[in-house]
C-alpha cells in the first residue's frame, strides 16, 4: 500500500532527488520549503512519514519536531548537514525516528524510510501487546506509555521499541546487529553509532527519572542489556 511522505527541505535539488527515489518506491510525495508552511501541511495532509531538514526558514526543524511530537506519533526522519553528536541527540530526544546527515546516499535514505514505515506498520499490528514490567519501569504497549517509579516519561517511538525489546528479556545482552534487526528494521543501513545514540538517549531518560539508577548496561564488545545477567 502506497504511503504519503512529506519532505520539509529548502534545497530544491535535494527535494528533487529524494522525490525521485520515493516515487520510484511507489510513495505519494508532498513537499514544502518553509518551516511554517511545512508544519501547516503536515497537520493538513497527515502524512505517513516526514523527512525533516533541521535548518529551515520560518521555523527550524527542531521546533517543528517538538510541536509534531506533542500532536502525533508520525515517523520523522531528520535530514541535515549538522552532524555533531549534540545535534543528533537533540533530534532523537525530541522524537526523531532516524537521523541522516548530508551528503547522503539517496538509496540509503530510501532504505531507511522503508524500514521506518515497515516497523511503524508492525507497531500498529502489535498495538495490543501486554503490559511490560521491570523493577520500577512499567510500559503499556497499547498506549505506548512508560512510567518509572509511577511517573510518566516521554520516550520516542524508537526508544519505546528499544526498551520493549530489552524489557521482554531482562538480563539478556543484545548485540547492535540484533537491535538493528529487531528495532530498526531488516534493511536498515545505519551505523552502530545510530544504535549507540538511541541507547544513550534512552538511558539518560531512565536514569533521570530513577535518581541516576542505571538500568541499561553496556557490555563492551558485545552490546547492551537491561539489568544484571
Amino acid at each position: 500500500m502506497a504511503s504519503t511522505v512529506l519532505i520539509l527541505e529548502d534545497d530544491p535539488h535535494t527535494v528533487e532527488v529524494v522525490q525521485l527515489y520515493l516515487r520510484r518506491d511507489g510513495h505519494h510525495v508532498l513537499s514544502a520549503t518553509d518551516g511554517i508552511a511545512g508544519l501547516s501541511l503536515a497537520r493538513e495532509a497527515q502524512p505517513d512519514l516526514i523527512i525533516l531538514d533541521l535548518m529551515l526558514p520560518g521555523m527550524d526543524g527542531l521546533e517543528i519536531c517538538r510541536i509534531l511530537r506533542q500532536e502525533s506519533d508520525v515517523p520523522i526522519v531528520m535530514l541535515t548537514a549538522r552532524a555533531d553528536e549534540e545535534d543528533r541527540l537533540a533530534g532523537l530526544d525530541l522524537g526523531a525516528d532516524d537521523y541522516v546527515t548530508k551528503p547522503f546516499s539517496p538509496r540509503e535514505l530510501a532504505a531507511r524510510i522503508r524500514a521506518v514505515l515497515r516497523r511503524s506498520a508492525r507497531d500498529e499490528l502489535e498495538g495490543g501487546a501486554a503490559r511490560l514490567d521491570y523493577e520500577s519501569i512499567s510500559m503499556e504497549m497499547r498506549q505506548r506509555t512508560v512510567h518509572v517509579d509511577g511517573t510518566q516519561i516521554h520516550l520516542t517511538p524508537t526508544e519505546i521499541r528499544l526498551l520493549a525489546l530489552l524489557m521482554r528479556e531482562p538480563g539478556r545482552t543484545f548485540s547492535r546487529d540484533q537491535i538493528i534487526d529487531r528495532v530498526f528494521g531488516y534493511d536498515f543501513e545505519g551505523f552502530d553509532r545510530s544504535v549507540d545514540s538511541h541507547v544513550y538517549s534512552l538511558r539518560r531518560k531512565l536514569e533521570a527519572a530513577a535518581g541516576d539508577k542505571r538500568y541499561i548496561h553496556t557490555i563492551y564488545g558485545v552490546g547492551y542489556r537491561l539489568g544484571d545477567a
